[in-house]
Parts: structure tokens; C-alpha cells; sequence
């Protein structure tokens, strides 16, 4: 029995990694619960299994107890302490090795879902993948190898939660130190990662040694090695990014495969206007917003494409505004209401002579004029302000009223031109005129038209005199001569 027992030891040793010691303190906190269970006993109680040989001595004070004596009930008891102390080992030896694993990759088998969990074998444990850390549209087949990002692991009660993810972005940066080694030894640097999983990411990278190129070595020969991180990936799009620390580079950079005009960037709110090509907007823009989307997170900067026609219509239209509330507050102050000459005579004296001089100096410009006190400058400068907003806002309506009909006009004469230019070619319809003129020109023409028809009528008569040839052949040679003669 006692080579029995350290045979099992040294199996849960082997398979479990569990140290002997653990399993044989295990062993002892079950025998010892068993004695004081079977015998009531509450002190004065040890336990010991010698390490070497295997043998169990228990004893009461100084008498020693014969641990047969136990019973099957005891017996019971000391199986469930053992067993409990050796998963709680067990546990204690999976967190540590895992726990050292957070934020790796592992290789795990896709076993089974449980409601929005998906299950993957590890091996030695099991890992959970919740349904936020699915990637939209994978299907987890059972059996099916997959690369996991160890995201989180935990103890829970007796069992170790092991969170795996296959949409955080790090799982790409891990995939590219996996399949490239100069990502590994820190060759190549990645900067940064935006990533929609399961359809684009952008990663940008840069090299410490100048005789390496970041964009090539992870690209691979023919594109083997971004070949094999897209295929783990099923698919999923990568646009592998040159790091610069120039942000305006960067940015025009994260924007490929759209090639980029110019860039204005704001430091202060972080905004940049990029001005596109007509032909590069949807490349910069993307499917459904994807490639600017990405770029904005990519750079850490919010992206505004422009283009140039867009462009144009911004400015022609801030100069408008700018000229109408220019032209707006050059109205006199006499056009509000309760300000008769002599004020605005009082008014004119210290500088304020339109409605935009008004609202410019404010209440405390209007107490410096002659017999105005606090209370009417604040009258005076509110009554200018409500004048001054209403006529901007009926000047906008005005222009964009304007800009409407101009834009309708300008559509209907593109199709009138449209229309114009097909008729010229003759894909329109003719117009009516032109018939009937050419009819008036040539009103012979109608009249001779009959003659065909008396020919036609002829050909009949020759057709049935077809069988006195004879009669027939002079006739077309005495034709012939008449024609050369004619000619």
C-alpha cells in the first residue's frame, strides 16, 4: 500500500504539475480530518506520511492510532479534503503559468459554445472567449486551430478564468512578432494599430536600423509573411503604415493608398483639413469611411477631406458672410429704435457711428457718449445686436436662396445643352421646321415621284413578254447606245 500511494503522488506530480509536497500535505489534512470525524477527537491529533517510504502515522498524544481503523465513511471524508486541497493546487499551478502569459498569444482548439461563450481547449486548461471579443462575422467551428489573445486571467473559486479575445489589437501586433522576426528582436517597431476586426487594420512601423526596410520585411518575399497573419486573420484587410515623425507625413501616410494635395492642420484642437483630388476622394475616404476612419485613429488626429471645388464653395461662401455682416453693421445708428439725431449726433462724437461700432465697443463704449447712462447703453447695445443678427440671417436666407436658384438654372442649362448637342448628331429628334423648309425647297420632287411607278408598272408587261426573246433583245440594245450618248 505504501509503494501504491507514492506511485499515485508521483503521477498527479508528473500529469499535473502539482509539487510532492503539496500532494502530501494534501493526504495528511485528509487523514487528520478523518481521525477527528471518526473518533471525535478535537486536538492532540497528528498525522504523518513519511516521504520516502510512504507510511502513514497517526497518533493521539503518544498513542499511536492504526489508520485502518478509520472506516468507510472516514475514509469518504479524507478522499474529498485530499481531493479539494489537490485542485486547489491545481488552480494555484495553472493561474501562475498563465497568469505570466497575459497578453501572448496562444494556440487553442475551438471545443464547444455555451450560450455567447465559446470554450477553447489550451491543453492543460480551458479559456473562455465572450461574445464582445468574437469577431463579427468568424464562424467557431468545433475542432477548428485558433491564434487567441490572453487577455485576462482570474481565480473563480476553485476553477481559473482564462478571457481570450480574437478582436483586441494587440493580437495583430503579436501576429507580426510571430511571423517577423525583426519585430521580434525589436528590429522593427510597431508605432501604433486602428483596427476594425474582422474587416481593416492599419499598423505602422519603423525601423532603428537603416539598412531595414520596416514596410518590406513585414510584407514578406511575394508577401508571404502578411499572407499568413491575413489568413489567421480570415481575411481581414492590413495596410501595413511608414511611421514619420513628422505628423503631417504620418497622416498623408495613413491615408494611402489615396495620394494627398495638401494638409492645414490646427495644433491647438488637433483637427487637420486634407485636401484630396476629385478622383482620390472615395480612395481616401473608403468603404463605408473605413480608410479615414482608420487613419484618424491611426494619427491620433481628427481628419476633415476637402477637395478642391468644396474647397472653393467654403471660402466663396465665409467672404460672403464675411461682406454681408461687414455691409450689415456699416447701417447708422439712427436706425434704432429711440435714437433720434441728437443722440446719434452724441453717439458719432465718441466713435460709434454705425450698428457694428455698437456692438464692437459694447455697453461700455456707449456710456462714455454724452447723456447715456448705464441702463440705456445696455438698451441701446441689445436693440443693435437683435437688428444686426436679424438682417445677417435674412442676407443668408437671401444667399442661399440665390445659390439655390443658380444651382437649378445652372442643371437646366447643362441639359438644354445636353439636349442641343444630341439633336446636332442626330440621336435627338429633328426639328419640325427643317421638314417642312426642305419641302418647300424641293416641290418637284413630289411630283416626280409617280414616275417609278409607271416603271414598276412597265415591268410587269416585260415580264410577261419574257418568252419572245427575240423580241426583247433589240429593245435593250437599242437602249445601250442612248445612254453612252447621254454620257
Amino acid at each position: 500500500m505504501n509503494g501504491e500511494l507514492l506511485r499515485i503522488v508521483d503521477t498527479l506530480h508528473r500529469d499535473k504539475a502539482i509539487a510532492k509536497e503539496v500532494i502530501f500535505d494534501g493526504i495528511e489534512a485528509g487523514l487528520l480530518s478523518a481521525a477527528k470525524k471518526r473518533f471525535g477527537m478535537t486536538e492532540d491529533v497528528t498525522v504523518n506520511v513519511d516521504r520516502e517510504t510512504g507510511k502513514i502515522t497517526a497518533r493521539h498524544g503518544d498513542k499511536e492510532m492504526d489508520p485502518n481503523e478509520l472506516g468507510r465513511i472516514a475514509a469518504l471524508t479524507a478522499k474529498q479534503v485530499m481531493m479539494q486541497k489537490i485542485r486547489e493546487a491545481e488552480r494555484d499551478v495553472i493561474f501562475d503559468e498563465y497568469e505570466l502569459k497575459v497578453g501572448t498569444i496562444v494556440t487553442g482548439t475551438v471545443q464547444r459554445h455555451e450560450g455567447p461563450y465559446v470554450i477553447v481547449n489550451l491543453g492543460r486548461a480551458e479559456g473562455i472567449v465572450p461574445r464582445k471579443e468574437q469577431v463579427y462575422g468568424e464562424t467557431y467551428q468545433p475542432g477548428e486551430r485558433l491564434k487567441f489573445y490572453i487577455q485576462e486571467v482570474k481565480k473563480v473559486g476553485q476553477k481559473v478564468k482564462i478571457v481570450l479575445s480574437r478582436t483586441h489589437s494587440d493580437l495583430i501586433k503579436k501576429l507580426f512578432a510571430f511571423e517577423v522576426p525583426e519585430v521580434a528582436d525589436h528590429t522593427i517597431q510597431v508605432m501604433g494599430i486602428a483596427r476594425e476586426p474582422g474587416h481593416r487594420t492599419k499598423i505602422a512601423v519603423s525601423s532603428i536600423d537603416s539598412k531595414v526596410d520596416a514596410v518590406g520585411a513585414c510584407v514578406g518575399v511575394r508577401g508571404s509573411r502578411i499572407k499568413n497573419i491575413v489568413d489567421e486573420l480570415n481575411g481581414e484587410k492590413i495596410d501595413i503604415v511608414r511611421w514619420n515623425d513628422s505628423t503631417e507625413v504620418l497622416i498623408m501616410n495613413s491615408l494611402k493608398p489615396a495620394e494627398i494635395s495638401s494638409i492645414e492642420m490646427d495644433f491647438e484642437e488637433k483637427k487637420a483639413s486634407v485636401l484630396v483630388p476629385e478622383d482620390q476622394l472615395s480612395l481616401a475616404i473608403g468603404r463605408k469611411g473605413q480608410n479615414v476612419r482608420l487613419a484618424s485613429k491611426l494619427t491620433g488626429w481628427e481628419l476633415d477631406l476637402v477637395t478642391q471645388s468644396r474647397l472653393e464653395e467654403m471660402l466663396a461662401k465665409e467672404q460672403a458672410e464675411e461682406a454681408a455682416a461687414e455691409e450689415v453693421g456699416t447701417a447708422d445708428v439712427v436706425e434704432i429704435p429711440g435714437i433720434g439725431e441728437k443722440m446719434a449726433e452724441a453717439l458719432r462724437e465718441v466713435g460709434l457711428a454705425t450698428l457694428g461700432d455698437v456692438v464692437e465697443k459694447g455697453v461700455e463704449g456707449l456710456s462714455q457718449a454724452k447723456g447715456i447712462g448705464e441702463v440705456k447703453a445696455l438698451e441701446i447695445y441689445n436693440q443693435a445686436l437683435t437688428i444686426l443678427d436679424t438682417r445677417i440671417r435674412e442676407q443668408e436666407a437671401a444667399t442661399a436662396k440665390k445659390a439655390k436658384e443658380d444651382a437649378v438654372a445652372k442643371v437646366k442649362a447643362e441639359a438644354a445643352a445636353q439636349a442641343a448637342a444630341a439633336a446636332s448628331i442626330g440621336m435627338g429628334p429633328a426639328p419640325k421646321a427643317e421638314p417642312e423648309a426642305k419641302a418647300a425647297e424641293e416641290p418637284t420632287t413630289e411630283t416626280e415621284a409617280p414616275k417609278p411607278e409607271a416603271k414598276a408598272a412597265a415591268e410587269p408587261d416585260e415580264s410577261t413578254d419574257a418568252p419572245d426573246e427575240s423580241t426583247d433583245t433589240p429593245d435593250e440594245s437599242a437602249d445601250a447606245p442612248e445612254t453612252e450618248s447621254k454620257e
